[in-house]
């Protein structure tokens, strides 16, 4: 029989991978048109709050999402998250006014709460440690594309069709991402798991943050902060420089096809010369990717800013997934994984709020909106050169910390 060595990459994961391509797509489907969406609301003062307030209550779910896949299955987890994302695409076309749709970007972040949760969770109980970096490459590369489809596809449904056959097109695609998911078997150890009951929601601040993996999730919210400023103008300002239409997703393009590209070969790098050192030249890198942004006087500087921080991403993503749970204890790996996406979270919703406050509908203030975002990259690159690092195979070679207390009375009970 085939050792998990040998055979690192088995059809759960490749199902697990479609699977996160399809929710990806799902929620990516209606970026670009959102803020224009609200705007005819009655809401533009108000774009901020498109990401942010998805992000809030994503922020929110993420202690319980990764105390349930710890307990009740990883798989539960991650259908529970498609199925919010399959409801509110549906329901999108019935929130006609500001306060409904408000209302549902809030329970919509809800879906990112719960499905990436049980999809790291998943991901790492099935992939070899040496492996590890590069299977988060891997699965970073298929969310890549929805994420580059996605903008792209939606505003071009809704250029054809119309926006409410773009809201119903997304909620569709989560649905067929909960069908694949229902193909998985359940990775969580039988002895571990629990029926769902109530009592499972009371958290105890213990089990809200996993204290073991605070220094990549520190660095997750400052390179995060970036993204959801960026989501937050980038559709205004593609307009002032004159992309509309179908154009007016190409940034998003840019930067995925670049995040994408650079994700197949940037988690095998982090396996073999260690996740600080890749860390290190990616927030670098990221940062060359904002300062482009605050001065980018046109649309082909516009679109090389794209690239490079596309660059910067991809080569960011994977590692910071990998350290992290490297980090981690199997038997709290759920709660190790939602501490990142926590600060992941916090930090694309105050890119998000602060960029819709600063920015203004301002052409003037796009620039101090990038500045900012660069003076968050660059406290994670000072961190970052703090941070003591080690080569790959001593960090490989660290014995797991022993089993936890829940563990222990496992053992004796049985």
């Amino acid at each position: 029989m085939p050792t998990p060595a040998s055979r690192p990459y088995s059809i759960g994961f490749w199902l697990m991978c479609l699977s996160s391509f399809l929710f990806f797509l799902s929620f990516n489907l209606l970026l670009p048109e959102l803020p224009d969406h609200l705007s005819r609301l009655g809401g533009g003062e108000y774009k901020g709050y498109i990401i942010a307030l998805f992000t809030l209550t994503a922020a929110l779910a993420r202690p319980y999402s990764g105390k349930l896949a710890d307990t009740v299955g990883r798989i539960p987890v991650m259908v529970l998250g498609s199925l919010v994302c399959f409801l509110c695409g549906f329901f999108y076309p019935w929130a006609v006014t500001v306060t409904g749709f408000l209302t549902l970007r809030l329970l919509h972040g809800f879906s990112t709460g719960f499905k990436p949760t049980g999809t790291a969770a998943y991901i790492a109980d099935i992939v070899p440690m040496e492996r590890r970096g590069e299977a988060m490459g891997m699965l970073g590369v298929t969310g890549a594309l929805g994420m580059a489809f996605g903008p792209a596809l939606g505003s071009w449904i809704a250029e054809t069709f119309s926006l409410n056959t773009m809201f119903y097109c997304s909620s569709a695609v989560a649905l067929l991402s909960v069908v694949v998911q229902g193909t998985l078997t359940e990775t969580l150890p039988k002895a571990l798991r629990q029926r769902f009951s109530l009592r499972l929601l009371k958290l105890k601040w213990s089990e809200v943050l996993e204290p073991r993996v605070l220094s990549p999730a520190l660095v997750t919210g400052l390179c995060l902060f970036p993204y959801g400023a960026v989501l937050t103008v980038v559709p205004d300002q593609s307009r002032l420089l004159g992309l509309e239409g179908h154009t007016k997703g190409l940034f998003y393009v840019f930067f995925t096809v670049a995040s994408l590209g650079i994700r197949l070969v940037a988690g095998k790098v982090s396996d073999t010369h260690g996740r600080v050192p890749v860390l290190r030249w990616s927030t670098i890198i990221l940062a060359a990717g904002l300062a482009l942004l605050v001065w980018s006087p046109s649309v082909a500087w516009f679109l090389a800013a794209a690239v490079v921080f596309g660059i910067g991403a991809g080569l960011n993503s994977p590692a910071l997934y990998a350290w992290t749970i490297d980090l981690s204890h199997p038997d709290y790996r759920g709660r190790a994984v939602a501490t990142m996406y926590i600060a992941l979270e916090i930090g694309i919703g105050l890119g998000a709020l602060l960029a819709g406050w600063i920015f203004s509908n301002l052409a003037s203030r796009l620039p101090y909106v990038h500045a900012l975002s660069l003076v968050c990259v660059l406290l994670a690159i000072g961190y970052l050169f703090t941070v003591k690092s080690t080569g790959p195979m001593a960090r490989l070679a660290v014995p797991e910390p022993a089993p936890e207390p829940r563990l222990r009375r496992w053992c004796k009970a049985s």
